[in-house]
C-alpha cells in the first residue's frame, strides 16, 4: 500500500481553496471576502496572500501548465502536431493529480458565473495554449502550426469540460476529456 505524504503547504492550500470554494457557492464569490475565508480555513490574511496572490487565483490556479508543457514535449516528434499534442495532453491527464470531480464542477461552474473569473479562465488558457505552442515550435513545428495545433486541443477540452459541468450524468470528467481528444485526432468512434 502506497501512502501518500502531503506537506503542510499543501494541507494548508487545500484548506484554503475548500474553504472559498464553499463560501464562494454559499453567498457568491463578490460576497466573500479574503479574510472570511482565511477564517472559515482557521488561517490568517496573510497566510492565505502566502499562497494564493489573489482571491480569483483560488478558482483559477490549476498548476497543470509545467506539467502540461512537460507531457507535450514528452511526446514523439514525428507526430503530426495536433496529435503530439493530443498524446501530450492524455499522457498529462494520465498522470497528473487532477483535483477531485467535485471541486473541479464547482470551481468550473464558480468561474463561468463570474465575468472576472470568466476572463482570468480565458487568460490561463491562452497561456496554456502558448506553452504548448513554444514546445511545439522548440521542436521544428512553425509557429503558426503550434498555435493552431495548441488551440484547437486546448479549445476541445473547454467544451468537453464545461458540457461535462453542466451535465448530470455520471461520467468521469477524465472520459469526457479523453472523448473530446478522441474527435480531434480521428480515433473517436462513429
Amino acid at each position: 500500500m502506497m501512502v501518500t505524504s502531503t506537506s503542510r503547504t499543501e494541507r494548508t492550500r487545500a484548506g484554503l481553496q475548500a474553504a472559498a470554494l464553499r463560501l464562494f457557492s454559499e453567498q457568491g464569490y463578490d460576497a466573500t471576502t479574503v479574510e472570511q475565508i482565511a477564517r472559515e480555513a482557521g488561517v490568517s490574511h496573510m497566510t492565505f496572500f502566502r499562497h494564493f496572490p489573489t482571491k480569483d487565483a483560488v478558482v483559477l490556479d490549476d498548476g497543470f501548465d509545467p506539467a502540461i508543457a512537460a507531457a507535450v514535449a514528452a511526446a514523439p516528434t514525428g507526430l503530426p502536431p495536433l496529435t503530439r499534442v493530443c498524446a501530450g495532453l492524455r499522457a498529462a491527464l494520465t498522470h497528473v493529480d487532477l483535483p477531485g470531480q467535485e471541486e473541479v464542477r464547482v470551481r468550473v461552474r464558480i468561474a463561468a458565473g463570474h465575468p472576472v473569473l470568466r476572463a482570468g479562465t480565458f487568460a490561463a488558457t491562452e497561456a496554456t495554449q502558448e506553452a504548448i505552442a513554444e514546445v511545439l515550435v522548440a521542436d521544428g513545428v512553425s509557429p503558426f502550426e503550434a498555435r493552431i495545433a495548441s488551440a484547437a486541443a486546448l479549445a476541445a477540452l473547454t467544451v468537453a469540460l464545461l458540457e461535462w459541468c453542466l451535465s448530470d450524468q455520471d461520467v468521469p470528467m477524465s472520459s469526457r476529456l479523453g472523448a473530446a481528444l478522441d474527435v480531434l485526432d480521428g480515433t473517436a468512434r462513429r
